[in-house]
């Protein structure tokens, strides 16, 4: 029979739970996400409730005294990270080739375990990974912005025939330092134009979504008819 578990025990863990939860929800408050500090805190003491319901049915192994029925207790945190599946998933917004909102629903799932441990009696488990969570939302956010990353671009250009090659377009975009992964040619022989479509890749300290310099470079080229660029950025928290 697993040992009863006192209000002292249980106001302890609901304590760390809160201050773990706020935190982690603070972390995303500062920063202006939807999914803030009420928000965290709630999941992260939803976990820790369902733990610490789940310690005290122990007692019984699960089975009510007037109760033939015997529950399965482990159902108890499983429906909890279930649903925070569904409220991380509402937390994820899609535009376009523009994806919002990963970090803050990892934060969500992450403080559910958090709060899991902590319900479950595992202090020490869920205080350090507490700690350890909130340096990774707080402290590694400047070196990320660090660190080289690949933007993504869509590049169209329509000019006169015979005025830019495929090689030298090319050429251009290589010694600008751009990735070409791919490169189509359409050839409009009753206007004497030709159509460049291309898919690029250029590596990016920041991230920043600034057009780059070679856009203003091509413009400039004698016989351009049109030039589109469509930037596309990676997925932010």
């Amino acid at each position: 029979m697993p040992p009863e578990i006192h209000w002292q025990a249980i106001a302890l863990r609901l304590a760390l739970t809160v201050l773990a939860g706020g935190i982690l929800g603070a972390e995303r408050s500062r920063t202006g996400h939807a999914a803030g500090m009420r928000t965290t805190l709630l999941v992260t003491l939803a976990a820790s409730v369902a733990m610490i319901q789940m310690n005290l049915l122990m007692q019984s192994n699960g089975k009510p005294p007037n109760s033939f029925a015997v529950m399965d207790l482990m159902r108890l945190p499983l429906g909890i990270l279930t649903g925070v599946g569904f409220i991380g998933a509402g937390a994820i917004i899609r535009k376009g080739e523009l994806v919002l909102g990963l970090t803050t629903a990892a934060t969500l799932w992450f403080a559910t375990v958090v709060g899991l441990c902590l319900g479950g009696g595992q202090l020490i488990l869920g205080s350090t990974s507490t700690v350890i969570g909130f340096l990774v939302l707080w402290g590694l956010r400047g070196l990320e912005a660090k660190v080289e990353r690949y933007q993504m671009a869509e590049l169209t250009l329509q000019i006169a025939e015979g005025r830019l090659t495929p090689e030298e377009l090319r050429h251009r975009l290589n010694a600008a330092h751009f990735h070409i992964k791919s490169i189509s040619v359409t050839n409009c022989v009753t206007e004497h134009r030709s159509r460049y479509d291309c898919e690029l890749m250029w590596p990016s300290s920041k991230g920043s979504g600034a057009v780059p310099a070679i856009v203003a470079e091509l413009e400039r080229l004698p016989g351009v008819v049109e030039l589109g660029w469509r930037g596309i950025n990676p997925g932010q928290g």
